[in-house]
């Protein structure tokens, strides 16, 4: 009876196993490698996407500054205005009553000067009027057109350039953009070879689990046929089912971890979760040798963060000098000269023309602010000797990181090669005492003990092939510097432009 229901049991499970596989190969599609997971990351990625749009963001914003240093055209228009008032007119001494319809246009063309922080401008105001007035019962009217035709120069003057200030700190925050970009690349380089190499472990583990379950099965008929024919003993049975029970229980949980792991990948990916996946790939390494100078000078001359700690400094240099300005002796330039007429006919506006040369200048002169402007700058410069410190920290940090590494890569080369003979060894070990089994040498719970030691063997030397890439691929995150490939990373390429 019990062999009966183990009996059905099994045919259940290999039904269920043909249905899962039946389903998977129709489903599924092409193995995916790990530079096609790249490639769909570039365009999916979440984090990833969010990184370049604001990479994006910040470009808009140069361009928007670039064009905001061109010259600019603009017309304004009054095409009606009508009042009529009741003034008192102070030079008089009387009252007036003041009706008054005009319409103008004004054409303005300015052009910033960047080198100067000043601004020059061509203004044309061209309008019609028509106006009254009443005195004391006397009627005055005019009915004119006037035209107001001059250039303008402004300048502001002992202070510092704003325009040039703000332009640099933009193209400071977009190469800044562009920096966490090519950096959010790297990790997400980092976060999907991980969770690829996870899944493929997965798959490799149910695999592996798969063909355990085969050899368990194997034995299992072995012994179920020596019991029947009364070679071996009925508690032999009672242990190779308990070995095949634990067997199928290793393949469902492993194939629970590689559904999980596959979620994991496609969230990174980008893509759906309903999506089935398959990865492949090449873990079979050939060890690279590093060298271990080079790989730090690399790191120290081509990571990106350092240039960010540079960007940091210079920001607070500039902030320096906005901070300095504050109550700040400055003053402003303003030259204007043109001329204008009046005429009751068109053509004739400039028939007595009059000159109109203006001339401003005005000053701003602090007195006292209680000290505010002497602590914003210490605080400043304080915040400038942390940004030094965190630039010198983080040399050091890419150093220890990239020695780091560099030690573990030669560690696991040691590894790599122990894990090989280790899968040889157990390999024999389990053929030779699998042979032992058959003839009746062993017991079941003898050989499943060989076939759990060759199984975490395989795995072990998986394991470690994988941790060797991962760690070849830190080395070239932390050094910008492809040792497989004998050439220097580019994460970004045109990035500079």
């Amino acid at each position: 009876m019990d062999d009966k229901r183990l009996r059905i049991k099994l045919f259940c499970l290999q039904v269920i196993f043909a249905v899962i596989s039946l389903f998977t190969f129709t489903h599924a599609q092409a193995p995916l490698t790990i530079e096609q997971a790249l490639d769909i990351a570039e365009e999916r990625n979440p984090d990833l996407k969010a990184s370049k749009l604001n990479l994006e963001r910040y470009q808009q914003n140069l361009v928007a500054q670039r064009a905001s240093l061109k010259s600019r055209f603009s017309l304004d228009l009054n095409p009606v205005s009508y009042s009529k008032s009741r003034r008192f007119d102070n030079r008089l001494s009387q009252w007036y009553t003041n009706e008054t319809f005009n319409t103008s246009g004004t054409f303005m063309v300015s052009q910033p000067i960047l080198l100067t922080d000043g601004e020059v401008s061509l203004i044309n105001t061209f309008g019609w009027q028509d106006n009254n007035s009443t005195v004391e019962g006397l009627n005055n009217s005019n009915r004119a057109f006037s035209n107001d035709l001059y250039l303008r120069l402004t300048q502001p003057i002992f202070t510092y350039n704003r325009r040039k200030m703000e332009l640099r700190q933009i193209e400071f925050d977009y190469e800044n953009a562009g920096i966490r970009y090519a950096l959010q690349r790297l990790n997400t380089e980092r976060s999907i070879t991980n969770q690829f190499y996870t899944v493929y472990m997965a798959q490799n583990n149910l695999s592996i689990s798969r063909e355990e379950l085969k050899n368990t099965e194997q034995s299992f008929e072995i012994i179920k046929n020596k019991v029947e024919a009364d070679l071996s003993a009925r508690e032999e049975l009672y242990q190779a089912e308990l070995n095949l029970a634990n067997a199928q229980s290793a393949v469902e949980e492993r194939l629970v971890s590689l559904e999980n792991a596959k979620d994991q990948l496609k969230q990174i990916l980008g893509i759906a979760l309903s999506e089935d996946i398959e990865v492949t790939a090449e873990i079979e390494v050939s060890t690279v040798a590093v060298d271990l100078v080079q790989a730090v000078q690399s790191g120290l001359n081509s990571r990106m963060e350092l240039r960010q700690r540079e960007i940091d400094i210079e920001l607070g240099e500039l902030q320096m000098i906005q901070t300095k300005s504050m109550n700040e002796f400055k003053g402003d330039i303003s030259l204007s000269v043109g001329i204008i007429g009046d005429n009751e006919k068109f053509g004739n506006i400039y028939d007595n023309p009059t000159q109109n040369p203006r001339v401003a200048i005005s000053f701003t002169v602090p007195i006292f602010d209680w000290g505010e402007k002497k602590a914003r700058v210490r605080a400043q410069k304080i915040a400038q000797t942390v940004a030094k410190l965190e630039q010198e920290n983080q040399q050091i940090n890419i150093e220890l990181d990239v020695r780091q590494v560099w030690r573990r890569l030669e560690n696991l080369r040691t590894q790599i090669d122990i894990a090989e003979k280790s899968v040889r060894n157990a390999q024999l070990t389990y053929d030779i005492n699998l042979t032992r089994y058959h003839e009746g040498d062993l017991t079941g719970m003898e050989i499943s003990q060989f076939q759990t030691q060759l199984s975490n063997r395989k795995i072990s030397h998986a394991q470690a092939l994988i941790n060797y890439k991962i760690e070849l691929l830190n080395l070239k995150i932390l050094s910008l510097y492809d040792f497989e490939k004998d050439a220097p990373v580019v994460p970004v390429r045109g990035l500079a432009d």
